[in-house]
């Protein structure tokens, strides 16, 4: 803990929120832009390459452990290697296909593509820079990554028993001539290429050692003198070349991976989904190859053989000076060195369920029930759906699951619950990108144990997290229902902060079953009482919600709009905002990742602020409150939670949910203090310039810095009771009607 971050004991209430009582900043003009044109947006995947700079800059942060630094390394590379095998994947076969016309911020694909790449470039040299960095201060912890050279001959006597006992059987070294062609080297995939000679009559051979994906990139050298050492796996390869090579020397060697298109072509009139799905992940293995990284020092006649047989062009080769594959770092982050990572941090039980002796439908009937987590424990919902699963009086169960984990203990509860005789349907999501195999084997699970298993629509992924149990009580049924934010997900859910919604409220489970039944039967629903979904009522929704506030303001009535998201970049929305502003509305936006939208733009968004939160949870929860004539924090605003970003494809393309709460305790905790926890936050935020940049808060030596994870995760007095009641709900110290 550094100075600057006071233990919260000494802190028990919720700071002032310096983003939202100071002055909103002078606003900047865009020089002679056209306000009413398409600068009025920011190029989505410029701001999403800005948001794993973010990432990137958590790794040299001072105040983070210094492993889970080296974790920030290693997801911005696989950020960015996810963002090439689909957004640029994507650009790229627009690019191909002679398509120019612009996108809505007024740049064409072949430019999105040119501003992508340098600024990529940029960010991967950054991360060597980063990785040097780290490696020294690693170096003075006892962790060691090492080179060829530095082992000794007890290093090489240990190196070589590993060798032949677990990488050796699984190596195919692989001549390249024309009796040998070049393999295939899949998405990720990481090869070496090499240039031998015979020791006898000078025979050249090129060769190529593919690198299987099973193996772990980093091997555990003997500790000497108590520090931890590390050898990369090509350098352990390399090493051993005359064991794969017999009679051949080396002359010249060349390490690089390769990156594919990875999105999926689905044939609309599929008969089969699950077997077009399955020949689809087939066809995304063999993807064009839309980036190669490779050594820096790489023999020209290596990198031109290459480049010929994948085949790639010159802009897609990206030379790197140190470690290739950065996303293998995480691999470094291990628990033997607990000093060097995260406080160990265990989510909490809510009170009330421990008051029920362990009743999740008792404390659910006593009032609803609002859950944050990673502070509260997402095991609730599984035991949710366990208790389920083994009550004699539960009837039905209805599921939405979009992501999951592997063994998911979700996936058991309702197979058990099946198999027990309920009526069990499960809305299982092929489309969720790079779950998709995943998602096969479990629906077939599910379908094995006698659930009713539907895949929704072809044209639309279903994204709502919405769960259901019907339950016989006093001769009549009772239907229980879980709203999310996040998935279905138990791993994902202990670093991904999200609300669950826990209620018996009969209109909400009116309106789920509702829900479902489009699902399954494609009829859309009649009028849901409270829920509003996309791509029907979502959207206009939000709208009309908007347009509210900005009759507030034209009224002389507060007019406030707080929002909290992952990605902004829909274009109505976006409009719909910067008309508020320019009515007078008030609007703060905590926007994780991508942001369309540009603040703080004279004549265009003077009164809207947006800020970044990157620390050690993944903000992930989609809230959005509006004063209602009132001002925010307060008791008449209204609150939704949602499982839809402001994105076109949610909005319009997805089955979403917008659920609003009524629940005087549970609107109070979401605005006064998940809402303000997160307004108040300094010690994680990056606050957005009209131009799309962030600058992260400053921090003078010695000040308090409020940092919001760290809040709930130390006071378990905020929302252990899973509700929190009226007089437990710390104030926002300003704004209050």
């Amino acid at each position: 803990m550094t100075k600057a971050e006071k233990p919260s004991s000494e802190t028990p209430a919720i700071p002032a929120a310096d983003f939202l009582k100071a002055p909103l900043p002078a606003p900047q003009a865009l020089g002679d832009v056209d306000l009413t044109g398409p600068a009025r947006f920011f190029n989505r995947e410029l701001s999403w390459l800005g948001f794993n700079w973010r990432v990137l800059e958590e790794s040299e942060n001072p105040r983070v452990p210094l492993l889970e630094r080296l974790r920030f390394l290693s997801i911005s590379a696989t950020n960015l290697d996810e963002f090439y095998t689909v957004r640029v994947a994507g650009l790229r076969e627009m690019v191909n296909e002679g398509v120019t016309h612009p996108a809505v911020d007024g740049l064409t694909p072949s430019e999105q593509l040119a501003l992508i790449n340098a600024n990529a470039r940029e960010l991967m040299a950054r991360q060597q820079e980063t990785l040097a960095g780290l490696a020294r201060e690693m170096s003075a912890e006892g962790i060691d990554i090492c080179t060829r050279e530095e082992l000794t001959e007890a290093d090489r006597k240990v190196l070589h028993d590993v060798f032949l006992e677990k990488v050796f059987p699984v190596l195919s070294p692989l001549a390249i001539d024309p009796a040998h062609p070049f393999p295939f080297i899949p998405n990720t995939g990481f090869a070496l290429a090499l240039e031998l000679e015979s020791g006898a009559d000078k025979r050249k051979l090129q060769a190529l050692l593919p690198i299987p994906q099973q193996i772990d990139r980093f091997v555990a050298l003997p500790a000497t003198e108590g520090r931890a050492r590390f050898l990369p796996l090509e350098a352990m390869l390399i090493e051993h070349l005359p064991v794969l090579f017999p009679g051949y020397k080396l002359k010249g060697s060349c390490a690089f991976r390769v990156l594919r298109d990875s999105d999926l072509e689905v044939e609309d009139e599929a008969e089969d989904l699950v077997r077009e799905f399955e020949h689809a992940l087939k066809r995304r293995r063999r993807g064009q190859v839309v980036r190669l990284t490779l050594s820096s020092d790489a023999p020209r006649r290596l990198v031109e053989m290459i480049q010929r047989e994948l085949p790639v062009k010159d802009t897609e080769i990206v030379e790197i000076e140190g470690l290739i594959g950065l996303a293998d770092l995480s691999e470094l982050v291990t628990s033997e060195r607990p000093d060097l990572l995260w406080p160990s941090f265990s989510p909490r039980i809510p009170e009330r369920v421990h008051d029920h002796e362990g009743d999740i439908f008792a404390a659910i009937r006593q009032k609803d029930m609002l859950l944050h987590h990673p502070y509260e424990t997402f095991d609730m919902v599984v035991r949710f759906l366990q208790q389920a699963a083994r009550d004699p009086d539960v009837v039905a169960i209805k599921q939405t699951l979009y992501r999951t984990s592997n063994n998911s203990p979700i996936v058991e509860a309702l197979c058990e619950a099946a198999e027990d005789g309920k009526s069990v349907t499960a809305l299982v999501e092929l489309k969720a990108r790079f779950d998709e195999a995943a998602n096969i084997r479990q629906s077939r699970r599910l379908e094995r144990a006698g659930a009713h298993v539907v895949y929704g629509f072809l044209n639309l992924k279903t994204h709502a997290k919405i769960s259901t149990v019907v339950r016989r009580e006093g001769g009549k049924l009772v239907t229980y229902t879980h709203y999310g934010t996040g998935n279905y997900h138990p791993i994902t859910a202990r670093i991904y902060t999200d609300l669950s919604l826990f209620t018996c409220d009969a209109a909400l489970g009116r309106d789920a079953t509702k829900v479902f039944n489009y699902l399954s039967g494609y009829v859309e629903p009649g009028e849901l009482e409270n829920l509003s979904i996309s791509p029907l009522t979502l959207k206009p929704r939000l709208l009309e919600m908007i347009d509210a506030e900005m009759e507030h303001a034209a009224a002389g009535r507060p007019a406030q709009i707080w929002a909290k998201m992952n990605a902004l970049v829909e274009p109505e929305v976006i409009d719909k905002l910067y008309a508020a502003s320019q009515a007078g509305v008030e609007i703060s936006l905590v926007i994780r990742g991508i942001c369309g939208l540009r603040p703080g733009v004279k004549g265009l968004s003077e009164n809207i602020r947006v800020k970044s939160i990157v620390g050690r949870f993944l903000e992930h929860s989609r809230i959005v409150c509006f004063g209602a004539g009132h001002g925010l924090p307060h008791k008449k605003a209204r609150v939704f939670i949602s499982s839809a970003d402001w994105m076109g494809r949610n909005l319009n393309r997805r089955v979403e949910t917008l659920v609003e709460i009524e629940n005087p305790t549970v609107k109070a905790q979401i605005t006064s203090q998940v809402m303000a926890a997160n307004m108040a936050d300094t010690a994680q935020s990056w606050v957005m310039a009209p131009d799309g940049s962030f600058t992260r808060t400053p921090l003078p030596d010695g000040q308090f810095s409020f940092n919001c994870h760290r809040f709930f995760m130390e006071n378990p007095s905020l929302s252990g009771r899973g509700t929190a009641g009226a007089s437990d709900v710390p104030k926002l110290a300003h704004g209050e009607d």
